[in-house]
Order: structure tokens, then C-alpha cells, then sequence
């Protein structure tokens, strides 16, 4: 299935751009991620009063809870200008120089998707986050010279979904590691109320609860789904989204009520009817449903494994008792 139909994914779409205006500006606006923001307000109110750079930060955790919004947040609590790129625009360490020589005293520079940047750009920004100068080597051969640059003092925050995939000595020069969370349905269901006031839409308390408990504990996809039931609402002829509306509506997209769609169920069902519950190979099962392993363990799998429906073991992936339960069938007699 094309990831872009998939109204329940995580990751960004090239039609999510009307979320943009559903973005708080304010930590105070900001719901959900407690600890996060706690800490947070601690570090950008010391680093205001010093008048000096926020540490470094890095922003990690699945793709849709908040992290380019939490990183334009932390610039307007420091009062700053922000940069926002990502690793894969960033090809030569001359597209990096051009853009850390352009920042101003204390500014942000977001670099999104972090562990996808080069080797050759990633050792660049060594120097530039540890000593705040570019190292720029001019001219080649023997007459080659090395020419250092001071930048002004900024605060670089990374976003990454794969921590696990940055270098540990890029990684090592992040003073601030904040890890993202799934949220909770009760967080989601402000989140939703939120976007429907900002986009003119009635729900009451019962419709905003049924999408949030099918938006996968993302903000992003709760956002989606809100604009898809909203289509029906009005199709409808009803005033206001309520329950049986949000339940037909995303009965219709194939959100049952654990979030999960026919992609999850394909996944699912491969693991349990043709290799028997596994332990079966990450490469196995994408050959079989016909996509890519990087999509199964970004896209699908975190959120199954949150829910207790996938188990990956050295083995391979492996149905649980609640996959078999989900599914609406007899679990194995386990062999004494």
C-alpha cells in the first residue's frame, strides 16, 4: 500500500501542511510530554537568564509527536531565530558552512531526520557544536591550506525517529537528550478538541474520544483522522461530530479500534496463517507483503509492539497471545 493513503501514518505527508496552523507557539500551549516540557522550561529560562546558547539538543522518538514543533517552541521561549533544514538537503560540507555562517548570537538551527547526514557533513559539525568553527580546507594538493572559521555561539537540535542510527560521537556532543513518547488517549483527546476549536469544527466529548483512541497515541494522525470525519460530518448533514459519526467515518477508512488498518492486519495475519507465529525473519515478512524492511521497522512495527500485537526476538518477529486474540483466533497449544 502507498504510504501517502495511509491516513493513519505517522510520518509527514505533502498534504499535511494545513497542520502547520494547529502548531502551538507557546511550551504552556504545548500538551502532553510532561517531563519533556519541564525540563525544557528549566533549561531555556537558565540559558535566558545567562543570555547565553541553549545546549545542544536532541529530539528523538517515533515520527508525529512533536518534535519540529517542540524545536520552533524552544526558539520562541529563547526569543531567537530559527533555522529548519534536514540531514538528506544537507549533500557537502559547503551547504552546511553556508548555512551555520548565516546564523546570528544564540540562534537555532533544526536539522531534521539528523542521522540521515553524511559522514563527511556529519564530522564537520563536530567542530562546529564542540568549538563553534568550521574547519575549511581550501584548494587541493600541496598547496591545499586549512582556513578556520569562528561561528557565532548556537544551539543545534536534532530530530531523529532512529537514535540508535546517529554516531556516538555526534551523538555524545548533545547536552540536552529528550525522548518523545507515544501520548495518551486523554492527551489526545485535548490535542483534538484544540484543532477542532482552531478549525471552526463542533465534537463533542464522546466524538473526541473515539478518534483519540484510534489515532495511535500521534498527534499528527489524530489531526488527520479529525479532518477525515469532519469531511463526513458534513456529508452527513450533521452540525457537530459525535460519536456514531466518528465511529461510521473511520469504520469507513478501515480504522478499527485499536488504530489499526489493513496494512497492520496484513502484517498480522502473514506472521500468524503463513509462518505460523514465527519466529520468522524482518526480510521474510517483507518479501511477502510486498515492502520495504525500513518501512516495516519504522512505520509499522513500534506502534504494534507498544499494543503487544509483535515481539521481536534474536530469532526473528514472533504473534503473541494478543495478536491471536486480536485476530479472532484459537492461540497454539504450546508443546510441554
Amino acid at each position: 500500500m502507498n504510504q501517502e493513503d495511509r491516513v493513519i501514518m505517522g510520518q509527514e505527508q505533502s498534504s499535511d501542511t494545513w497542520q502547520y496552523s494547529l502548531r502551538p507557539r507557546q511550551l504552556s500551549e504545548y500538551i502532553g510530554q510532561e517531563q519533556v516540557k519541564k525540563n525544557m522550561s528549566v533549561f531555556i529560562k537558565a540559558a535566558a537568564e545567562r543570555k547565553e546558547a541553549l545546549d545542544h539538543v536532541l529530539l528523538f522518538g517515533p515520527p508525529g509527536l512533536g518534535k519540529t514543533t517542540l524545536a520552533n517552541i524552544i526558539a520562541n521561549e529563547l526569543n531567537v531565530n530559527i533555522r529548519i533544514t534536514s540531514g538528506p538537503a544537507i549533500e557537502r560540507q559547503g551547504d552546511l558552512a553556508a548555512i551555520l555562517t548565516n546564523l546570528g548570537d544564540n540562534d537555532v538551527l533544526f536539522i531534521d531526520e539528523i542521522h540521515r547526514l553524511s559522514k563527511t557533513v556529519e564530522e564537520v559539525l563536530y567542530s562546529a557544536m564542540e568549538d563553534f568553527a568550521l574547519d575549511i580546507i581550501i584548494g587541493k594538493g600541496p598547496s591545499a591550506r586549512s582556513v578556520r572559521l569562528d561561528l557565532p555561539r548556537f544551539t543545534l537540535i536534532g530530530a531523529t525517529t532512529r537514535a540508535g542510527a546517529i554516531a556516538a560521537p555526534l551523538r555524545d556532543r548533545f547536552g540536552v537528550l529528550c525522548r518523545l513518547e507515544f501520548y495518551q488517549s486523554h492527551e489526545l483527546k485535548l490535542i483534538i478538541s484544540r484543532a477542532a476549536e482552531i478549525l471552526g469544527v463542533n465534537i463533542d466529548q464522546e466524538g473526541a474520544n473515539e478518534i483519540a483512541r484510534r489515532s495511535r497515541g500521534t498527534p499528527r494522525v489524530a489531526n488527520r483522522l479529525l479532518k477525515r470525519v469532519r469531511d463526513f460530518a458534513q456529508v452527513f448533514g450533521s452540525t457537530e461530530i459525535t460519536r456514531e459519526i466518528a465511529e461510521e467515518a473511520l469504520g469507513r477508512l478501515e480504522v478499527d479500534n485499536l488504530g489499526l488498518d489493513r496494512s497492520d492486519r496484513r502484517i498480522l495475519e502473514t506472521i500468524v496463517k503463513t509462518f505460523g507465529g514465527g519466529p520468522v525473519g524482518i526480510e521474510t515478512i517483507a518479501a511477502a507483503i510486498s515492502e520495504e524492511t525500513d518501512t516495516l521497522e519504522d512505520v509499522y512495527e513500534p506502534y504494534l509492539m507498544q499494543l503487544g500485537l509483535l515481539q521481536r526476538t534474536p530469532r526473528g518477529r514472533m504473534a503473541t497471545s494478543e495478536t491471536y486474540r486480536y485476530l479472532n483466533l484459537p492461540a497454539p497449544v504450546k508443546e510441554k
